[in-house]
């Protein structure tokens, strides 16, 4: 029997872990709208480039810098190659900030419910965590976040689990609001109007982070990166690991990086299969949340979130629901492609029905 106690630091044990959504087992016959992937697959250019991968070059440690996929990634955004920072997923990035920015008497600071990881790192920091909640309408209390004084505030944009995107100007006024770091978490940006990348260029606290899980389909290969003032990214560089994107992912990274046009349109498809499904749930009664991702946050007409979760998985169709306040009555649904579309309303009226 272990010695937990001895072993592991209070918080650590107190803490509950971060639930990922489900994963259902290889093979199995479902439809996944549940953790909201990209329906289509990576672009050619990718494919190409795994054809072509060199697998000898294992052997040798990755490029601790992912110099390759800085260099794509700069020159898409338009900014100096020391201005991007990659990591193994942008979770890896939260885990950096998190690391580098809080202890214990430091205070984090986001609007609530939003990406739920941002409590578990800073549980692990063990730092005091400020939630200010959201209205019922996903407004973004700016004034709020500016007086909780964190070291580090964080805002999902679009937000997840609603999908809402504020307007830019609510993000530059929390900016210049707040002493600490500003963390623009651009995960479904590829899905959204527009994008919090200037404010990097204006002001020295802002980083953005962006992922290739969503909008370049490639969820399963662990890839994102920061962008940000470098001497901001020089602070977390000193806390990544040795070597944080392994060979593989810097080389499909930086061809799927390079194909911006594959992805657009990719993402243009999701976009109109994200109205069809909306204008679907509605006239289903579903009450659904504007959205700038690619998924929506829906509520059926009777509420009973959980029971119809249930009734979609039983028929093989996942969704996410959430067993929390404020979001116990919702589903969020992933867009996924027309006819995965069709089959979930499909779903949902024979439920209905029944």
């Amino acid at each position: 029997m272990i010695d937990e106690e001895f072993m592991f630091r209070e918080n650590i044990r107190a803490m509950p872990p971060y639930v990922p959504g489900e994963q259902p087992a290889a093979g199995s016959q479902v439809i996944k709208l549940n953790t909201n992937e990209n329906p289509y697959p990576p672009s050619p250019a990718v494919a190409q480039a795994l054809r072509s991968f060199d697998i000898s070059s294992l052997r040798l440690y990755s490029d601790p810098f992912s110099k390759a996929f800085r260099k794509a990634a700069a020159d898409v955004l338009d900014v100096p190659e020391d201005w991007i920072l990659a990591g193994n997923g942008s979770d890896d990035l939260l885990a950096m900030i998190v690391l580098a920015c809080l202890a214990p008497g430091r205070k984090v600071v986001y609007p609530s419910p939003t990406y739920v990881l941002y409590r578990t790192l800073a549980q692990m920091q063990d730092c005091d965590i400020v939630e200010v909640p959201f209205d019922d309408d996903y407004n973004l209390p700016v004034g709020e976040l500016i007086s909780a004084g964190g070291a580090v505030t964080f805002v999902a944009r679009p937000n997840s689990p609603s999908g809402t995107a504020w307007p830019l100007e609510q993000i530059e006024q929390l900016a210049r609001g707040t002493r600490g770091l500003l963390v623009v978490d651009e995960a479904y940006v590829d899905f959204a109007q527009d994008s919090a990348i200037d404010l990097v260029r204006q002001l020295a606290n802002v980083v953005v982070l962006r992922t290739l899980s969503k909008g370049y389909s490639l969820a399963g290969l662990r890839l994102g990166f920061a962008v940000g003032n470098p001497d901001v990214l020089g602070m977390l560089n000193k806390v990544k690991d040795s070597y944080p994107v392994d060979s593989l992912a810097n080389c499909l990274g930086t061809a799927a990086m390079r194909d911006q046009a594959y992805k657009n349109a990719n993402a243009k498809k999701v976009c109109q299969s994200r109205q069809r499904l909306v204008e679907s749930l509605t006239e289903r009664g579903f009450a659904v949340y504007p959205s700038e991702s690619n998924f929506v946050l829906a509520r059926p007409g009777d509420g009973n979130a959980q029971g119809l979760y249930q009734g979609l998985k039983d028929r093989g169709i996942l969704v996410r629901y959430f067993k929390e306040p404020r979001l116990d009555d919702k589903l969020r649904i992933t867009v996924g492609t027309p006819q995965q579309n069709e089959a979930l309303m499909n779903a949902i009226g024979e439920i209905v029905r029944r």
